[in-house]
C-alpha cells in the first residue's frame, strides 16, 4: 500500500497504474478510489492514472474531529497526494463531492492543474435550494450514525439519480452499491457534515470562476436534476468549460455511461494537449440568433 500524508497527519491511500502525462481521479462521496475502475482500465495506456481515498474513506485514516473535514481540507489533500506522486501538474478528473474538489482546485491553485474534468457536480448550489441541501446533509449524516452504512446503503444507492445505473447495468450497480456498505460510517458521517453540508455555493464564487482560465469540461447526466442548473451557470460564467450532457443518465454518470464518459474525456484532453481548447469566443455570448441586429 501507497500513502500520501496530510500536513495534520491523515494518511491518504494512493494507487498508480500506467505511465504518462498524470491524471487525478477524485471520487465522489458515495464511492471510493474502485470507483474509477473503467477509467483506470481505460487510460492507463496512454496516461499516469492517480487514484486515493479521500479522508474518512478507509485505507485511508478516518480522522474522529469534525473540524477535520471541510471543502478546503479536500482541497489541500488533493495537492498533498500530487505531491506525494512527485507531480507538479496533472489533468484532474473529479465526480460529484470530487468534481467540487476539482473545481476548487482549479480556482485556488490552477498552477498545478493542466485541466479539469468536473462530473455531477452541483447539488445544494443553488442558493434556493441550499437550506434544504443542508438539512439533507444533516439527516444523511445522522442515519450513518445511528444506522450503520449497509443499512443507509440500501436507500442511498436507489435514490433518484441512481435508479438510472440500476436500470441499465444491474451487475455494475450492485458493486457500486456493495463497496458503498463497506464504507465506514463515521468518516462517511463527518464528510456530509464537514465537505457536502459546508460548501460554499458556487453561485457565491461567480466572479471568480468568470475569471478562470484551466481548461474544463463539465458533465452532467440530464436526469441528474440537482445538477442540470448550477452546470449550465458554469457553462456560462467559465470561459474556458465546455459542457457535456449523457442521455437518460443519472448521477454515477462515470461508472452509469463508462464508454460515453471516457469518450468525452478522451477527446477534452486531447484537445486540451494539442492546444486547440481556448477560451470562449465572445462573439458567442450573444442572445440574438444572428448577431445582425447588434450594432
Amino acid at each position: 500500500m501507497s500513502y500520501a500524508t496530510a500536513d495534520d497527519g491523515v494518511r491518504l491511500y494512493r494507487e498508480e497504474s500506467g505511465s504518462g502525462i498524470p491524471i487525478l481521479f477524485i471520487h465522489e462521496f458515495a464511492g471510493d478510489h474502485r470507483s474509477f475502475d473503467p477509467q483506470v482500465r481505460h487510460f492507463q495506456d496512454s496516461y499516469r492514472c492517480i487514484v486515493y481515498d479521500a479522508r474518512g474513506y478507509t485505507p485511508s485514516d478516518v480522522p474522529d474531529d469534525e473540524s477535520a473535514y471541510s471543502q478546503e481540507r479536500a482541497v489541500a489533500d488533493a495537492v498533498t497526494v500530487l505531491d506525494a506522486a512527485g507531480v507538479d501538474r496533472a489533468h484532474v478528473v473529479g465526480v460529484s463531492m470530487g468534481g467540487f474538489c476539482a473545481l476548487h482546485l482549479a480556482l485556488r491553485h490552477p498552477d498545478r492543474l493542466l485541466s479539469a474534468v468536473v462530473a455531477g457536480a452541483g447539488y445544494g448550489a443553488q442558493p434556493e435550494r441550499q437550506e434544504s441541501f443542508r438539512s439533507e446533509c444533516e439527516s444523511i449524516a445522522a442515519a450513518f450514525r445511528d444506522e450503520g452504512t449497509p443499512a443507509v446503503a440500501e436507500r442511498y444507492a436507489v435514490g433518484p439519480a441512481r435508479v438510472q445505473f440500476q436500470n441499465k447495468n444491474r451487475p455494475g450497480w450492485e458493486t457500486f452499491a456493495a463497496q458503498l456498505a463497506e464504507h465506514d460510517a463515521r468518516g462517511a458521517e463527518l464528510t456530509m457534515l464537514g465537505v457536502q453540508r459546508l460548501r460554499p455555493s458556487l453561485y457565491d464564487l461567480r466572479d471568480e470562476l468568470a475569471a478562470m482560465t484551466v481548461p474544463m469540461l463539465i458533465v452532467a447526466g440530464d436526469e441528474d436534476e440537482g445538477c442540470l442548473e448550477p452546470d449550465l451557470m458554469l457553462k456560462r460564467t467559465i470561459p474556458s468549460a465546455g459542457l457535456a450532457i449523457l442521455p437518460r443518465t443519472g448521477h454515477t454518470c462515470n461508472l452509469e455511461e463508462p464508454d460515453v464518459f471516457n469518450g468525452a474525456v478522451e477527446r477534452f484532453l486531447r484537445r486540451v494537449e494539442d492546444g486547440s481548447w481556448g477560451l470562449r469566443d465572445p462573439r458567442s455570448l450573444s442572445t440574438s440568433v444572428t448577431g445582425m441586429d447588434e450594432d
